[in-house]
């Protein structure tokens, strides 16, 4: 898509600038000619008045040599002699100057009585016929080099073609930098699909760019979110009915307790216990694929820096692709956190992708993570212009009055770190935007000193040296 739109701008910028630059060209070197012409014409009607006045052949040359044609040697007159009839029939001409127009051109200027224009070795001839007296007629002879006709033209076409390259240049320049605005989500968009086909069923896409790849966007995310619901439906009806399956095999297992002794008995009370067996893994299995905050396999928990890791490595592609500078520190040693990893994940995206839709691009973050002694501490902070409104961001479905905000994300994270007994709590970062400061207790609930925990994460951020 990218190259084909720049082929487009290419092809019809092109034509734009060859159907004004060929015949603006062209203008400008009639123009040229014009003027180089009328200059001559200016210059053989200064001798008018000594045609008028006398054909005294040395006043004449007087008369010639005080123009600049005639400085420059590229006048010349053409007077018939006393007594003769002018040009046509036999005749008799005092010529001042060099001749340079074919004789024929001289006689028929003089019989037309009009001025024209005679090409000659080196340039043209302006001939101007001049009435003198005695009804006679001369002819005034101008010489225009060709330096002259085509002056300036040269210069002119340059520029042309100049302003035309540069036009191409810049409307390809343009067109790439649109075609990467339009490529980069349809990319983005491609790749999680390809990763949703793969089983990574948390990606979503950012919406953005035109409207009809926000519509793909939207749809996409719709579809995933849909695909999650289905498959945490099935995995509870898969628990669910295997289940049902402790009945019949209680059942079974006293049946077969009752059976005696001996190789059959043995082998029965054996399968029965394998088939109990297996139908526990599956229960705990399909219950611990998606836990939810309460559930008892959320209890199990997961490593936090390893799952902000994780998905750090998935935004730090999109803080690339925005010119943004990341800081990661805590995570190089185990956290664990009665949270469920998939929930951890979700809490970590909604407030990373806060800063990514509610920040220029460009915007610094950084994600921190400090283990106290009764809880690990997540800082997700950016230098954005930060939230007007903290307590209102913090309810759900109010947001913080920025466009397009709805406090849901940040609920998410709430009720994440609610349901181990901590909380959430908004602040200005040091970075000079906004810092989500997530608690998640490790007892199982908030201890009394959680304002002093927050401001020994304070301190701790004034001890780490800037980036």
């Amino acid at each position: 898509m990218r190259w084909a739109l720049v082929k487009v701008a290419l092809a019809v910028t092109g034509m734009v600038v060859v159907a004004f630059a060929v015949p603006l060209g062209l203008v400008v070197r009639e123009l040229a000619r014009d003027r180089a012409f009328s200059d001559a014409e200016r210059q053989a009607a200064t001798i008018g008045p000594a045609l008028a006045i006398t054909t005294d052949r040395e006043q004449l040359r007087r008369a010639v040599a005080s123009t600049r044609a005639g400085a420059d040697g590229r006048m010349a007159v053409h007077v018939p002699a006393a007594g003769e009839r002018g040009y046509g029939g036999s005749l008799g001409v005092v010529e001042l100057g060099t001749r340079r127009a074919p004789r024929a051109d001289l006689e028929a200027a003089s019989r037309l009585g009009r001025a024209s224009v005679s090409a000659v070795p080196g340039g043209f001839a302006l001939l101007q016929p001049t009435a003198v007296g005695s009804g006679k007629v001369a002819v005034v002879e101008v010489f225009v080099p060709d330096g002259e006709v085509t002056k300036g033209v040269t210069t002119a076409w340059l520029v042309l073609t100049g302003v035309g390259f540069a036009l191409v240049v810049g409307s390809v320049a343009i067109a790439d930098r649109l075609g990467t605005r339009l490529v980069r989500p349809a990319e983005q968009l491609a790749a999680a699909a390809h990763d949703l086909g793969e089983g990574r069923l948390g990606v979503r896409v950012r919406v953005r760019g035109p409207a009809e790849l926000k519509a793909a966007a939207l749809a996409f995310n719709s579809m995933a979110d849909q695909v999650v619901r289905l498959l945490a439906a099935e995995r509870e009806l898969a628990a669910d009915l295997s289940h049902r399956l402790r009945t019949p095999l209680t059942v079974l297992r006293l049946n077969a307790a009752s059976l005696g002794d001996g190789p059959a008995a043995e082998q029965t009370r054996a399968a029965v216990a394998q088939l109990e067996g297996e139908v526990d893994r599956i229960i705990r299995t399909a219950r611990e694929q998606r836990p939810h905050p309460g559930h008892p396999a959320a209890a199990v928990g997961c490593d936090a820096s390893e799952v902000i890791r994780e998905r750090m490595d998935f935004w730090s592609a999109l803080a690339e692709d925005e010119d943004r500078t990341v800081r990661l520190a805590g995570v190089d040693r185990p956290a664990r956190v009665p949270v469920a990893r998939s929930e951890l994940a979700a809490a970590l995206d909604a407030m990373l992708g806060n800063v990514f839709r509610h920040t220029p691009e460009g915007t610094a973050f950084a994600v921190d993570v400090h283990n106290a002694e009764d809880a690990v501490i997540v800082l997700v902070s950016d230098a954005g212009p930060g939230i007007a409104d903290p307590a209102a961001a913090l309810r759900r479905g109010i947001g913080d009055g920025r466009p397009g905000s709805t406090g849901l994300g940040l609920d998410i994270v709430r009720r994440v770190a609610e349901s181990t007994g901590g909380d959430v709590r908004l602040g200005r970062s040091v970075l000079g935007g906004t810092e989500v400061r997530v608690w998640l207790a490790l007892g199982g609930r908030r201890p009394a000193g959680g304002r002093r925990g927050h401001r020994v994460v304070r301190r701790g951020r004034g001890r780490r040296p800037p980036d």
